[in-house]
């Protein structure tokens, strides 16, 4: 079966007590799974999870975790790799590039770009949009990612994500995975509200039961000071799409209209 991480998470959460063995292989995609979701989701369903990363525009056919690699608890780097989006498809060539388009080293992020047979001719009847996107031959994802090493890609999260606060580049999905660690914390969205003085400033909408002093600590733990939320907004549910994919958009307008400004 396929599924949204969001799908699989609701799964792993149902108190039904249904047996994991008529499932052969659980697909995820469409967005990247937190590691404590993805852990959550083997102890209960086994080694039958694997992830697929692509587009509309290259539809999952852009890199794959497979079920041997996503169960592999006893290689060194097994949770990095959970991390992950897995290895590019063969039949395609992906590639993280800088604004000019120019290839990046492993463990520098930038824009993923790819190209080959899966990808698109272009949008239908949208020239200019088409040129845009597929500009220099590669598809132009508008996803901020990086390889390691061993050419496993991780998404850090979508370039109008990304928060610039003093100056410095701030990946929403880094501060998330630090604290859905938290016991208390069942779901959480991180985004940029705008400043004056520092550009813009952290915020972390949660869904759960945790002190913010608490939160604090574990951020302070894990990650640089400058990427610890200076609010912590407390929700019963996070706005999303049908596709379990959470509404960004919605809650910078939810940020709007508390503030009383655009």
């Amino acid at each position: 079966m396929f599924a949204a991480p969001t799908m699989v998470k609701r799964l792993v959460e149902c108190p039904a007590d249904c047996p994991g063995d008529n499932i052969r292989t659980i697909v995820f995609g469409g967005v990247p799974m937190y590691v404590e979701d993805a852990l959550k989701a083997l102890e209960r369903f086994g080694p039958r999870l694997a992830q697929i990363y692509g587009q509309g525009e290259s539809p999952m056919t852009i890199t794959v975790l497979p079920k041997a690699e996503v169960a592999n608890r006893d290689h060194p780097r097994w949770r990095g790799r959970l991390a992950s989006v897995g290895r590019p498809f063969r039949c395609v060539e992906v590639r993280v590039a800088d604004a000019d388009d120019r290839p990046l080293p492993a463990g520098e992020p930038g824009e993923i770009l790819c190209r080959g047979d899966t990808v698109m001719a272009g949008y239908w009847r949208n020239a200019e949009a088409s040129a845009a996107a597929l500009r220099g031959g590669y598809l132009h994802t508008g996803d901020v990612g990086a390889f390691d090493a061993d050419g496993y890609l991780t998404l850090k999260d979508r370039s109008k994500d990304l928060i610039i606060s003093g100056g410095s580049n701030i990946y929403p999905r880094e501060v998330e995975e630090v604290l859905l660690k938290h016991s208390g914390v069942r779901e959480v969205s991180v985004i940029g509200r705008p400043d004056r003085e520092w550009g813009e400033v952290v915020v972390a909408y949660v869904v759960g039961e945790a002190a913010p002093a608490e939160l604090d600590a574990l951020c302070l733990s894990a990650i640089a000071r400058f990427k610890r939320p200076k609010d912590y907004v407390f929700v019963e549910a996070l706005p999303k799409n049908n596709y379990g994919k959470v509404l960004k958009t919605e809650l910078r307008a939810r940020l709007v209209h508390a503030d009383g400004r655009a």
